[in-house]
């Protein structure tokens, strides 16, 4: 009876002796993990140092580079400069990026106004290439034009909603958005603004959505006519 108590005795002791050699173990694999590791870890940096350097150097480079481009070309733009239409047909009133050019038709009749913007130089009519911005007086009556797009509105081709200019508020016409390019269906999407002018309806359009900045920072903003 004697033995086996001390039989158990050395047994207990045995186990509690056999945890904190565990631990110890666990926290041996755990701190030669970590000093492998950090070897690894700087090895890789005294190595590899000057190549990350270069890396970060250039992608900054790069980053500031494209920002600065996008500066230039913002402040390349200013002053504005200004166009005015016939007095007849509403005075309108267009300021546009100094970098643009303009054209205007006047061998159509039906459109007693008939102007293209486009940057540098603008296209031939012939050409079929989307330009900055159309500004046009058509003879047709606001509701009139508007109807053009009733079928490509019920089908979700083109979005329209209220729309009146911010120097002109006592107007409201319509914006649209979408296949308003001459063509319909067939055409590319752009935003047009179609406004009453009396008898008549102005419409000012962009024909692609990368010029719609612009068109939204120079164009809209300051763009009035005699109602």
């Amino acid at each position: 009876m004697s033995s086996m108590k001390k039989l158990r005795g050395e047994q207990g002791a045995i186990n509690v002796l056999l945890i904190p050699v565990i631990l110890l173990a666990v926290l041996f694999i755990g701190a030669a993990s970590f000093a492998v590791w950090a070897f690894n870890s700087r090895q890789d940096y005294k190595n590899n140092t000057q190549a990350k350097i270069n890396t970060a150097v250039n992608a900054n480079t790069k980053a500031v580079q494209a920002q600065d481009a996008v500066q230039y070309t913002e402040a390349a733009k200013q002053p504005l400069k200004p166009f005015t239409g016939p007095d007849a047909y509403g005075s309108v009133h267009v300021m546009y990026p100094k970098t643009w050019s303009a054209y205007i038709d006047t061998t159509t009749t039906s459109k007693p106004l008939d102007a293209y913007f486009h940057t540098d130089t603008v296209p031939s009519l012939q050409s079929k290439q989307t330009y900055n911005l159309r500004v046009q007086v058509n003879s047709e009556t606001y509701s009139q034009n508007l109807q053009r797009f009733a079928s490509l509105i019920k089908t979700g081709k083109v979005t329209a909603a209220p729309y009146t200019l911010p120097k002109v508020p006592d107007v409201t016409g319509t914006i649209l958005t979408g296949q308003v390019l001459p063509g319909g269906a067939q055409a590319g999407t752009g935003t047009m603004v179609m406004l009453p002018l009396r008898s008549t309806t102005l419409e000012i359009w962009t024909e692609s959505p990368s010029y719609l900045p612009d068109f939204n920072t120079y164009i809209l903003p300051n763009l009035t006519f005699l109602p």
